[in-house]
């Protein structure tokens, strides 16, 4: 009988390895890649300030109030950040963490979207959509806990490796960009890096970890 759990850190459905003729996985509800992938649960995470202040203004007036305006000021935040980043590869593509269908319909768009377009356009690299989200509830609104189990995300194959910048607006636990990174990494990617424009204050996360 087929035997499948969800793995606890990427969210991803997964066949736990056959031993003496039972299924079981050496650490528990954890897929093969992500045993594999140690850096995966640890990935850098990094945002270029905190959800405070004029930040904070800045994407929930783009998020809530439809000011796209601002997506010009936030994008030149996050290309200079780059830039004063001396450990910054060159990248090849710029894409995002995609929002949930509900919130994308309710608002007209997404924000991530048209940060990542315009960071590409200020680096003068191609923009590309490499992940789709499943359905799921959206983060906003939800506690930490059920943050920390984040969506789950599929990424178009690649074919060739890429180095990859994935872009967002807000940061909290990191499981949204885990996720995402995750799946890149499945479908071939070279690297990816994350970058958010704002990390909650608890979860501060310019040149650290998010745990």
């Amino acid at each position: 009988m087929f035997s499948a759990l969800r793995c606890s850190q990427c969210r991803q459905i997964f066949r736990p390895r056959a031993a003496d003729g039972k299924f079981e996985s050496p650490s528990g509800r954890v897929c093969e890649s992500c045993e594999s992938k140690a850096g995966a649960t640890s990935r850098t995470i990094k945002a270029t300030d905190q959800l405070l202040g004029n930040t904070q203004e800045l994407i929930h007036g783009l998020k809530y109030r439809n000011r796209r305006g601002v997506v010009a000021e936030l994008a030149d935040q996050l290309v200079q950040s780059i830039i004063d980043d001396p450990e910054s590869p060159k990248y090849e593509i710029v894409t995002w963490a995609p929002t949930s269908s509900v919130r994308q319909r309710q608002r007209g768009y997404d924000q991530s979207e048209l940060l990542a377009r315009a960071v590409a356009t200020r680096l003068g690299i191609k923009c590309r959509r490499l992940l789709y989200r499943d359905r799921s509830a959206p983060q906003t609104g939800r506690n930490r806990e059920q943050r920390l189990h984040g969506p789950i995300f599929r990424a178009r194959p690649m074919r060739r490796p890429h180095r990859v910048l994935v872009i967002d607006d807000v940061v909290t636990t990191g499981s949204t960009l885990r996720a995402a990174a995750h799946a890149l990494d499945l479908a071939g990617a070279e690297e990816v890096c994350l970058l958010a424009v704002a990390a909650t204050p608890r979860e501060r996360a310019t040149n650290s970890r998010v745990a």
